[in-house]
């Protein structure tokens, strides 16, 4: 009786713990996420830091290089796109009433896209709180610009540190399982690794390749605010099937406020696209990184919405990615080490490094 009761209160006491792990990583969600993120950016560095290691070029200083490129990208982005933007944002609103008898008269007299947003501005100003409320809304908008700076410097910091701390994690792991699956246990670790970075790159190149390609289609198709729905099309790849989908139907619309031709022709731009993605980019290009089926993605990006919330949509296809090939490994008991690595903008030697 002893015994039993013994290992009926190991059982319990097992049980308890995974519950509370359970919640405690449900309440550090957010923490978990960024840390995530942080991992899959580190994969998505580490094979050019590699490249440029194996150069003689300090690790530190690729690492410095990678940052300073993507604050550059930024700038430039910042620079070009967003004056032209804010110039097209005014095209489309033309003369911003100044009083609400105006934006009233603005709102009945305008049609389309315009009407959509003065009456969408009507209604917020509707609602606009109370002078005595404007202090504490202003201290929320303050507080979470803040939260947002300290989450994207967490997130980095994180990458930067796992780039040096990645391979001492690497043995750490691999001495804490037996002789005989030190080699499986690396080999999955390095796959998976493999695939987050060239999914990471591969949605980069997407992002560049369908907001350029888009925005030169919108404008000689003459569809309005063209470099705005085409920068629209290129970020929302990151959603994936859903954004696509999202902006296909916005490209249509807006060229609805034209004429049907228009819509019709933004409509088969997108389209085109789509498969030109479908058919030749993604297998030629990106080879399919992390392997997964249409099927396995929509059912990820729908799961993990409904789960956690939008925002977390954008782990959903890393996330699928992990869990698809340790069950590869641990249930269909594939060989990691014959899988494809992904060899994205890298040799696969330096992706494998």
């Amino acid at each position: 009786m002893g015994q039993v009761a013994r290992k009926a209160a190991v059982a319990t006491l097992v049980v308890v713990g995974i519950v509370a792990l359970v919640l405690a990583l449900w309440k550090l969600r957010v923490l978990v996420s960024l840390f995530f993120l942080g991992l899959v950016i580190a994969a998505a560095m580490r094979p050019g830091i590699e490249w440029l290691h194996a150069r003689r070029v300090p690790r530190s200083v690729g690492l410095a290089i990678h940052y300073v490129a993507l604050a550059g990208v930024v700038a430039l982005f910042l620079w070009l796109i967003v004056p032209r933007a804010v110039n097209q944002v005014g095209d489309a609103l033309g003369t911003v009433p100044t009083s609400t008898s105006a934006l009233d008269k603005a709102t009945k007299n305008s049609t389309g896209i315009k009407h959509t947003i003065l009456r969408a501005v009507q209604k917020r100003l509707d609602r606009l709180p109370a002078a005595s409320s404007l202090a504490h809304a202003s201290v929320s908008v303050t507080k979470t610009a803040f939260e947002v700076l300290i989450a994207i410097f967490f997130t980095f910091a994180v990458a930067a540190y796992w780039i040096f701390e990645r391979d001492r994690a690497r043995r750490v792991v691999l001495s804490l399982v037996s002789r005989e699956q030190r080699k499986t246990v690396g080999d999955t670790w390095d796959l998976i690794d493999a695939k987050l970075g060239a999914f990471v790159r591969g949605q980069l190149l997407l992002i560049a390749f369908v907001a350029t390609v888009l925005s030169l289609a919108f404008w000689a198709i003459g569809v309005p605010f063209w470099l705005l729905l085409g920068v629209f099309a290129g970020v929302v790849e990151i959603v994936p099937i859903i954004g696509p989908l999202v902006a296909g139907a916005v490209a249509i619309g807006v060229g609805l406020t034209a004429s049907v031709g228009v819509a019709a022709g933004a409509g088969l731009a997108v389209l085109a696209v789509r498969l030109l993605e479908d058919y030749i980019v993604v297998p030629k290009v990106l080879g399919h990184a992390v392997g997964l089926s249409p099927l396995v993605v929509l059912v990820s990006v729908t799961a993990i919405g409904l789960l956690l919330g939008g925002i977390y949509v954008l782990l959903a296809v890393p996330i699928a990615a992990v869990l698809v090939t340790l069950v590869d490994v641990i249930v269909r008991d594939k060989d990691p080490a014959d899988e494809e690595v992904p060899t994205l903008l890298f040799p696969a030697k330096d992706a494998e490094a």
